[in-house]
């Protein structure tokens, strides 16, 4: 049970050592401007390899199909929707998810952005038996990963996906075995992660530079942080910043750079997409600027 990118390696990885029976997953959505009807990535994979696919869209009226396939295990990755209590009392092995954070911390649907946004030094993945709760249920292992500086939320996205695939594939023996290990989440160490709205896209220069720069990588390559400049929107892709006086809000540019005060320095754009344009080169974006 899974939808996005995130889960398409971890399903590959069942494939190799079990009998996928089935696929779920959320409705065909439309994406961009156009909306144009688009299957989840879990389900064009799925359906490339002839694994049957369900869209449940009322999963609490609509789990008796699925357990129709008399599952031994289920295995949730982003999936997107609750479990309700008839599913997760039925597999004999039980329902067991990938999470992209080291639990407690992170539960929700957004731990990845989360974790960049608060200038984490690490993050991970935990392996999970699923309980009513959100992200609530015994650990089975986890696989730390140590953050880099220039980690945006897509290039963590990927290694984190491939990080809990191997997770899910080490432990997938000691689950069907019934010796997989079952920790207690420590409830005060909890901390949550929500999704991600789009009034906190906006980039707000009355901070530090380095939650700035970590607001921008966090949100890139999707949604997108954003600022304006010269009355026109302009999402930000990468950036780069120095520790140095400035004035807050200000504009320092020359022919080569473009980058705003902050409280203690200043955050430089390299990579950006003006409104209604494909994205640039900071150089580009300046030579627009002098040509208008």
């Amino acid at each position: 049970m899974g939808t996005p990118d995130f889960a398409v390696n971890p399903l590959k990885a069942l494939i190799d050592k079990v009998n996928v029976v089935l696929v779920v997953t959320k409705k065909d959505a439309e994406v961009g401007r156009k909306k144009i009807l688009t299957k989840s990535p879990v389900k064009a994979w799925a359906m490339e390899h002839n694994i049957p696919v369900l869209t449940p869209d009322k999963l609490k009226l609509e789990y008796q199909e699925i357990l129709d396939y008399k599952p031994d295990l289920i295995v949730t990755c982003a999936y997107g929707k609750i479990l309700p209590k008839e599913i997760l009392a039925y597999p004999r092995l039980g329902c067991i998810n990938i999470h992209a954070s080291i639990l407690p911390k992170y539960r929700g649907s957004a731990p990845i952005q989360w974790a960049l946004l608060n200038g984490e030094d690490t993050t991970g993945v935990t392996l999970m038996y699923m309980d009513e709760g959100m992200d609530t249920g015994d650990i089975i292992a986890t696989s730390k990963y140590v953050i880099n500086s220039n980690d945006d939320v897509g290039i963590l996205h990927d290694k984190l996906s491939e990080i809990g695939s191997k997770l899910l594939i080490d432990n997938l023996d000691d689950i069907i075995n019934g010796q997989a290990k079952r920790i207690k989440q420590d409830e005060d160490a909890a901390s949550y992660a929500p999704m991600i709205e789009r009034d906190m896209e906006e980039l707000n220069f009355n901070d530090k530079v380095v939650n700035i720069y970590n607001k921008i990588r966090a949100f890139s390559p999707w949604p997108l942080a954003k600022t304006t400049i010269n009355g026109i929107e302009v999402k930000i892709i990468k950036a780069h910043y120095q520790h140095t006086k400035s004035e807050i809000n200000k504009l320092y540019m020359d022919k080569n750079s473009l980058g705003i005060g902050c409280v203690d320095g200043i955050i430089y754009f390299d990579i950006v997409k003006p409104s209604g344009k494909k994205e640039m080169p900071i150089k580009n974006y300046l030579n627009g600027l002098r040509s208008n």
